[in-house]
C-alpha cells in the first residue's frame, strides 16, 4: 500500500449502512450558508452506484413539485453527515436509469420485506 492509499483510507467513512439500487434512502446533507451551517435531508430512489474506494459516489432521484431531481453524491463525503434506509426494494439490474421515463404509480418498486417488520 503506498503513501497515497494510506491518506484515501483514513478519510474513508466507516459507519456507512449497507444499500443498493432500488432502495430509498434519506441522506442528510450538511449546507454552509454564510458562516451558518444547517442539515438538509434529500430523500429518494438510489438510482445507481459507482464503487470505486474512496471516489464511490451513488446517485439519488425524487420527484419535486413533478419535476424529477436527481443528485449525485461522494460517499465518503465530509459534507454527509447521515445516511438512513428508508426502505429497501426489490430491483433486477445495478442501474435503474429507466425510472427517468416512468411517472407516477409506474415507477413504483416492489418492496421487499426485512426480518424486523416480519
Amino acid at each position: 500500500m503506498n503513501a497515497l492509499e494510506k491518506v484515501e483510507q483514513s478519510q474513508m467513512k466507516k459507519d456507512l449502512p449497507q444499500f443498493q439500487s432500488g432502495d430509498t434512502v434519506r441522506v442528510h446533507v450538511i449546507i454552509k450558508e454564510g458562516d451558518k451551517e444547517r442539515i438538509q435531508v434529500f430523500e429518494g430512489t438510489v438510482i445507481g452506484q459507482r464503487r470505486a474506494a474512496n471516489h464511490s459516489t451513488f446517485t439519488v432521484r425524487k420527484i419535486s413539485f413533478g419535476q424529477g431531481v436527481e443528485r449525485i453524491f461522494p460517499l465518503h463525503s465530509p459534507t454527509i453527515s447521515k445516511i438512513e434506509v428508508v426502505r429497501s426494494s426489490r430491483v433486477r439490474r445495478a442501474k435503474l436509469y429507466y425510472l427517468r421515463k416512468l411517472r407516477g404509480k409506474a415507477a413504483r418498486l416492489r418492496e421487499v420485506r426485512t426480518e424486523q417488520e416480519a
